[in-house]
């Protein structure tokens, strides 16, 4: 289990990754194979496009508390694959952990999976790049900013191996 302490809290709000608009999301992501998307909002919007994840990562909240229900209807009718895990705030179990290596195995069976969180899914992006084949797209949210995408290149998961390293 990784545990966020408060001394990497800071860090971990610079953002990682490109931060673009929605239209510059769907165009970047219309001839991308591999998408995982890590957030409520995110997913919602790519699913909305007709664009779809290998997987999510979903805790069906906003910052501003619970998704609304219309929109949990779109993110629940996304994948033949629910994985349902708890993961407090600030944590990455092993429990999440394990979702997110099993969700990529199952991709390669080109099986659609949605992981939901009981709890948060504030770190499911640093297991994710970890995790992540050279070739995928990463996007997550970025509150009141806009969409970050990313690509775990070897850069990427050295930066994210050392966070995970001091959690």
């Amino acid at each position: 289990m990784h545990k966020l302490p408060e001394n990497l809290r800071d860090l971990l709000k610079q953002p990682m990754g490109d931060l673009v608009s929605e239209k510059e999301l769907i165009d970047k992501l219309r001839d991308e194979n591999i998408i995982i998307s890590v957030g409520d909002m995110v997913t919602y919007t790519i699913l909305k496009y007709g664009i779809e994840p290998i997987f999510c990562v979903v805790d069906f909240k906003t910052r501003r508390g619970r998704f609304p229900d219309e929109h949990i209807k779109v993110l629940e009718s996304f994948g033949t694959n629910v994985i349902d895990v708890e993961s407090p705030k600030g944590t990455i179990t092993d429990g999440l952990w394990e979702a997110i290596r099993d969700a990529f195995e199952s991709s390669n069976r080109k099986v659609k999976t949605r992981i939901q969180v009981r709890g948060e899914e504030d770190l499911a992006s640093l297991a994710v790049i970890s995790l992540a084949p050279s070739d995928a797209i990463i996007i997550y949210g970025l509150p009141d900013k806009g969409v970050l995408i990313i690509r775990p290149t070897r850069q990427n998961k050295d930066i994210v191996k050392d966070v995970l390293s001091k959690m």
